[in-house]
């Protein structure tokens, strides 16, 4: 990673496990994503914020169209 590359945020939730699943989900279609803002030592705050799932600016366009193709499928 260079210093100029940027993330987007492209999904936002209330349960680390949903987040977990979607990072898995844009991983099985090649686009690496991370999980951010669940880790504290306090877990009740992950209700008070949300935890998003970010990829690579350069990823941002196809990992939506994953999402929203997987959003219509179900």
């Amino acid at each position: 990673m260079t210093d100029t590359q940027k993330f987007k945020t492209v999904a936002t939730f209330t349960e680390r496990v949903l987040a977990d699943m979607c990072v898995a989900q844009l991983g099985e279609n090649g686009i690496p994503a991370g999980v951010f803002g669940a880790d504290s030592s306090y877990p009740s705050l992950s209700f008070a914020r949300n935890i998003e799932v970010k990829v690579n600016e350069n990823d941002y366009e196809a990992a939506m169209s994953i999402l929203a193709a997987s959003d219509k499928a179900e």
